[in-house]
């Protein structure tokens, strides 16, 4: 086909704030499509949209890629057509103009409205930026972007001498599909807006997007196809699409020779039985030659104009196509909501499970440790000879052994002499202990990481990060917090020997001795331990617990080693929690968008049936 430039200039942008042509009154006097109560379904579906709005679905599970696709479409669908429709059942209906590549789309609406004003040509994609022809006294449900209104305003004028096919006319930047252009004349019937949209199947993405979110918006389609062409693919997946809204259809068969004419078009009606599109219109438009304008004779396409003509004039009718077409939509969400709705809960899945295996990783962690620090590991190696420093020779057993009273005042004289000093012991103790948190907790991010990137959605969320060790800064970390667990032994002992009494005694042995032995008590059981270290442990717990009972008594000994236990326990499970957190941020927020669009699908379910 020759190149028809449009006979356009864009004199203004049009970026005010949305607003509404709809008074209240109005709004008050609509009614539901689906045959109910409006202001109800219209609150559902403002409802609706606001969930699809703050719908998440980030992670890499299966059918995600589909449903992000057909929640944006969706969405776009309710802001585009569907809201605005609902609000307005007597605005304008928007034909769009729709097709292959080539089917003479732009042709056929300069022929409809008698005058050049879309782009067409030879060079593929032509129909980039959409052009929507209107009556000028329709201009206002438009120029609010009631419908579309994402799509920026840009006003354009009819040309007093149309330029002819073969000039280089004004035309609006071709570049640009963030923007709609309209363009008011009285060619146009009242009533009926024409949309110019660029081809279904264009060579480029964006253009293709485009014209799928356009004839989303759209109250009835005009199809154009070709003799040739018209039992492709593409077509027909739009075109099912259209039966399953039951959107008011017109299939123009363009471009097909005069001998033809019957065989072809006979197929074509057949075609449309078969797949539920019996009530679709069908035009015919025989092959001729355009004039200097690239026009087509007026003749062509006079049925469809005339078609036009008598719906625009036909308020009854126009709300009818608008309101089949609506409830078409309205009905057609209810299946792709509680889609969603699965595709939204199996994100919550996956992330439960991700979560869950972070978590349970790091609570076997801290079960680990803990085990450690009761079944005698930790008196092995440097801790026990720490302590037998700290505590003598074996007649120091021997003396605790035979008397408790002689074994504190032995102790008390051992003290007051120049024993290795306690600190040694809890040094001891801090660095056997940080060697088994690091170690612990290294574990449970190896495995962490392991079992995450052999999930898809956990491969995902690590990327390229490698959180298979501990945290740079976590040793140092570990050893505060166990040296604060010491501090905090002390201060236990000052508490408990708080008492003439005992504070007599804690303080002729002590209290780094005390805390010592208190520490030596907590890590007293000798589950783990074999041969010779099972006496060796075994006795050296006997010493610390004898020495603490003979100044505080059995019962305070046993509250003072449970709460030391515990007080352990929550600062490892402090430390790990602050590890698994590298990996728990990175997962997405919990969200009840997937309950929440199970209640819509439930909603329009309902009353779908209903109608």
């Amino acid at each position: 086909m020759r190149d028809h430039s449009a006979a356009l200039l864009s004199v203004r942008c049009d970026d005010e704030p949305v607003t509404s042509n709809d008074s209240p009154d109005r709004q008050r006097r609509q009614q539901d499509p689906l045959g109910g109560d409006g202001a109800h379904l219209l609150l559902v579906l403002e409802s609706l949209n606001h969930d699809l709005g703050r719908l998440d679905l980030p992670l890499t599970v299966p059918g995600a890629d589909q449903a992000r696709k057909e929640s944006a479409q969706t969405k776009a669908q309710l802001d585009d057509y569907i809201l605005p429709r609902f609000r307005s059942l007597d605005a304008p209906l928007l034909a769009v103009v729709g097709g292959s590549t080539g089917a003479g789309k732009s042709t056929l609406a300069n022929a409809l409205v008698g005058f050049p004003v879309t782009r067409s040509g030879a060079i593929r994609p032509t129909t980039r930026q959409p052009i929507l022809l209107h009556h000028p006294e329709d201009a206002h449900w438009f120029e609010d972007r009631r419908v579309l209104p994402n799509l920026r305003r840009i006003q354009g004028t009819v040309a007093a001498t149309p330029v002819p096919a073969n000039s280089a006319g004004a035309t609006p930047d071709a570049a640009s599909i963030s923007s709609l252009v309209l363009v008011g004349h009285p060619a146009v019937p009242q009533g009926i807006a024409l949309l110019d949209a660029p081809d279904v199947d264009s060579i480029s993405d964006d253009n293709r997007a485009l014209a799928g979110q356009l004839l989303a918006a759209a109250d009835l389609w005009i199809f154009v196809t070709t003799a040739n062409r018209y039992a492709d693919a593409v077509p027909w997946t739009l075109l099912l699409d259209a039966a399953t809204r039951d959107i008011t259809l017109a299939i123009i068969l363009d471009r097909v020779p005069a001998e033809v004419q019957e065989e072809v078009s006979q197929d074509l009606r057949m075609l449309l039985d078969s797949q539920g599109l019996g009530e679709a219109k069908l035009f015919v438009v025989n092959e001729v030659p355009l004039d200097g304008l690239g026009m087509l004779p007026a003749e062509s396409v006079a049925p469809l104009q005339l078609w036009l003509r008598q719906l625009a004039a036909s308020s009854a009718d126009r709300a009818q196509v608008a309101r089949r077409t609506l409830a078409g939509a309205v009905r057609g969400l209810a299946a792709t909501v509680e889609a969603l709705a699965h595709a939204a809960a199996g994100q919550d899945v996956a992330a439960k499970d991700l979560r869950q295996t972070v978590l349970d990783e790091h609570h076997q962690a801290v079960a680990a440790i803990l085990e450690s620090t009761k079944d005698g590991t930790l008196l092995r190696g440097e801790v026990l000879a720490r302590w037998q420093d700290f505590v003598g020779t074996g007649e120091f057993f021997r003396a605790v052994e035979q008397n408790v009273g002689r074994f504190r005042d032995r102790v008390g004289a051992f003290f007051r002499g120049q024993p290795p000093p306690a600190v040694r012991v809890e040094t001891a103790i801090e660095s056997g202990l940080q060697a088994v948190i690091v170690a612990e907790a290294g574990t449970a991010a190896e495995n962490s990481d392991r079992r995450w990137r052999n999930d898809p959605a956990g491969r995902q969320l690590l990327d390229l990060d490698d959180l298979s060790g501990v945290s740079p800064d976590f040793p140092e970390r570990a050893a505060a917090e166990i040296r604060a667990w010491q501090a905090s032994l002390m201060e236990l002992i000052r508490t408990e020997g708080a008492g003439k009494r005992s504070q007599a005694r804690w303080l002729s042995i002590g209290i780094n001795g005390l805390g010592a032995a208190l520490m030596i008590v907590v890590f007293s059981m000798t589950a783990g331990l074999t041969g010779l270290e099972v006496g060796v442990a075994g006795g050296t717990a006997v010493v610390g617990q004898k020495l603490l009972e003979a100044v505080f008594g059995e019962d305070a000994v046993r509250r003072m080693a449970k709460h030391a236990r515990d007080d352990l326990h929550t600062r490892c499970q402090t430390l790990l929690a602050t590890e698994q957190e590298r990996f728990l941020s990175r997962l997405p927020p919990d969200s009840s968008t997937a309950d929440d669009l199970k209640a819509h699908a439930k909603v329009l379910s309902r009353m779908a049936d209903r109608a």
